[in-house]
């Protein structure tokens, strides 16, 4: 037996989850994208996993990069979520600040937390890769983060 997409996808819609983009750096280019399928894996050792669509530019990348970086959006980043949701084109990046990490990829400003990670493994799953990494930097600030729920954008309560 097996559920059908659409109930699959308005079951799975009802669990909140955090918003990101993933980056890495490919030569002289930044690559980004945005991911909701990024959690935590383990914390000995400290590992993290991203879900990312075969049909991606990025998936291309992710599945020969050495590293990547993940950057937590506060409440305030929806454009960003939005700009980075789109198909890629070369003025991505333009007009958002970022810094560069250990791994070289970027780093957005006002983000509310930064991953950086080793590739240690990848897995087929359905659709997807899952890319695990083993995290070699991290930071968090305080501020309220940007979540994504049935299908839209939305905002802790109070």
């Amino acid at each position: 037996m097996s559920v059908d997409q659409a109930t699959f996808r308005s079951v799975l819609g009802r669990f909140a989850s955090g918003v990101t983009i993933i980056t890495v750096r490919d030569g002289d280019v930044d690559h980004g994208m945005t991911a909701s399928a990024f959690c935590s894996l383990s914390l000995d050792p400290p590992l993290t996993l991203v879900c990312v669509d075969r049909s991606t530019r990025m998936h291309e990348l992710l599945t020969v990069a050495e590293a990547y970086a993940v950057s937590l959006l506060a409440s305030h980043q929806e454009a960003i979520s939005r700009r980075f949701a789109e198909p890629p084109d070369d003025t991505r990046f333009d007009g958002i600040g970022f810094d560069r990490g250990v791994t070289g990829a970027p780093l957005l400003h006002e983000a509310l937390a930064h991953v950086e990670c080793e590739v240690v493994d990848r897995h087929a799953g359905g659709d997807h890769t899952i890319i695990i990494g083993r995290v070699i930097a991290a930071d968090a600030w305080d501020a309220r983060p940007l979540l994504y729920y049935r299908g839209g954008y939305a905002e802790l309560g109070r």
